[in-house]
């Protein structure tokens, strides 16, 4: 099949992230030569009898439980079920997409002691969009994503739902049988392979850095577009500024907004004469906030992708020599820190944005028509909007308490120590939606001011943003239920179309 080859411990960001974006996806064959060597080398374990941890004993504080060889089958199958206790939402289907294909690669590095069988299994469920519903909560990513993971592998012996690809929901034996699957019966140590692991943080952390690069590039964008509209200055971009200081982040966030701002009628109209010494740091600012954000981005995805080709179940089986070691792969600290940075990166870029928002609608600030309305008063304008922006910005500064500080003992204190790890990188969602509504608002609000400067014109890619604003957005001349200008600002920020009006710039990329 065409499309995306995942090669164990060797997959790119990029990749990823097109599998996330619904790119199709396959395993590379070469690779189910370890995946059959882990699998015999469980079941050489197995014969010779001796208590191995998830072989042939009780997990977690069970561990000292033995289990005998005729309830092997029943212990893996039993382990999956009792598992299953998540609650909430289930996971977007582009996420559960992203966390099957994590799995499938993280269990073919063959360490994991799953059969090709089933590996093939669980690609022909990627393959073909059957997508098991996984409920968001219950992981305190520790000894793996437990319950959500749980979800997933019941999935494969008929237990649970699947989401088929048009979207509908059934029980799972039926979308088997109707794909012409046979629920599996898993051998010993499957059940505990499938369900340990960090491959629901991870593929959560890893949706957000994806869609947070989207933010960042537009924030930049609409940055550029609000210091147009605020007729501020291109000289705290000035590259020796930059340079001096040595952050690279700092240095192509500058690059970006004069490559932006290049060419612009709109700042030559105000170069001599302007009375103006210095613009709030909102303008000014913006290479070194928006420039921080971009290393800090950067470091989260080197240990995301570290993270999304490395083996993080446990026992971890060594063929060569016949050993199933137990370790702590499982623990998902290194996720948490990361989903903890991209969180402050978030706020950041949706708080400075709402900084220029609130400074364009402020006429002692801006110099422009208070609330951005031709007749303040009568209308309200943009005076809202604004509130919009700065609610969002709130909420996203308590969702961003770091979550990796936190733990709560499990299982009878056997796992006394988690790292949060899930739900750091589930809430971040909510705060990128915050993030690019918020973007989506400064577009509003920047494309107006512009609107006040009649008979001059921004630069070639934001003049081709503007009229890709208006021509999803009229201007606003006087008051009007405002609702649908911003759900449209807003979705072209998250469908990328700004990024594409604007494609004749570089701007910096996160993976």
């Amino acid at each position: 099949m065409s499309g995306i080859i995942l090669e164990p411990g060797r997959v790119s960001l990029a990749q990823w992230a097109s599998v996330y974006r619904g790119e199709r996806a396959s395993l590379e064959e070469s690779c189910f030569e370890s995946i059959a060597r882990g699998a015999q080398a469980v079941m050489r374990i197995a014969a010779r009898g001796e208590p191995v941890y998830g072989i042939n004993t009780g997990f977690g504080k069970l561990a000292s439980v033995r289990i005998e060889a005729p309830d092997l089958a029943r212990l893996q199958r039993n382990i999956v079920l009792s598992h299953c206790a998540g609650v909430g939402d289930p996971l977007p289907p582009s996420v559960t997409r992203l966390m099957l294909a994590l799995k499938i690669t993280n269990i073919a590095r063959g360490a994991s002691g799953v059969r090709p069988e089933t590996v093939r299994r669980l690609c022909v469920m990627l393959e073909r969009g059957l997508l098991p519903v996984v409920p968001a909560q219950g992981s305190v990513g520790a000894s793996g994503d437990l319950a959500p993971l749980a979800h997933l592998a019941a999935a494969l012996i008929g237990v649970g739902e699947i989401q088929l690809p048009g979207g509908e929901r059934v029980a799972a034996i039926d979308a088997l049988r109707r794909a012409g699957l046979a629920p599996l019966t898993l051998a010993p140590k499957e059940g505990l392979a499938l369900l340990n692991g960090t491959q629901f943080c991870t593929a959560n952390a890893l949706a957000a850095l994806f869609d947070v690069e989207t933010v960042f590039q537009s924030a930049l964008i609409t940055g550029a577009l609000a210091t147009e509209a605020a007729k501020g200055s291109d000289t705290p971009f000035d590259a020796r500024i930059h340079a001096l200081r040595g952050h690279p982040g700092q240095i192509e966030t500058a690059a970006a907004l004069r490559a932006l701002m290049a060419g612009s009628a709109i700042r030559a109209s105000h170069r001599t004469g302007d009375p103006r010494v210095q613009d709030p740091y909102c303008l000014r600012c913006q290479p070194q906030v928006m420039g921080a954000a971009l290393d800090l981005l950067r470091h989260t995805a080197v240990t995301l992708e570290r993270e999304a080709n490395g083996v993080s179940d446990n026992p971890l089986i060594f063929p060569e020599s016949d050993e199933a070691l137990s370790g702590g792969n499982f623990h998902a600290e290194p996720v948490a820190f990361a989903a903890d940075v991209i969180a402050l990166a978030v706020c950041e870029i949706g708080s400075l944005a709402e900084r220029r928002i609130a400074m364009l609608v402020d006429p002692a600030l801006s110099g422009l028509p208070a609330f951005l309305t031709p007749s303040a008063g009568l209308n309200s304008g943009l005076m809202m909007p604004q509130v919009t922006a700065a609610a969002l910005v709130a909420e996203n500064k308590q969702r961003a308490h770091p979550a990796s500080v936190d733990s709560i003992p499990t299982s009878a204190n056997q796992e006394d120590h988690v790292s949060m790890a899930a739900h750091a990188a589930r809430r971040l969602h909510r705060m990128v939606a915050n993030a690019a509504a918020i973007i989506g608002i400064e577009l509003l609000s920047a494309a107006q001011g512009c609107d006040f400067h009649r008979g001059l014109r921004s630069s070639e890619p934001l003049e081709a943003v503007r009229a890709l604003t208006r021509a999803h957005i009229a201007p606003l001349l006087e008051d009007r239920y405002l609702h649908p200008d911003i759900e449209a600002a807003g979705a072209l920020v998250s469908r990328r179309e700004l990024l594409r009006a604007a494609a004749s710039v570089s701007l910096p990329a996160v993976i």
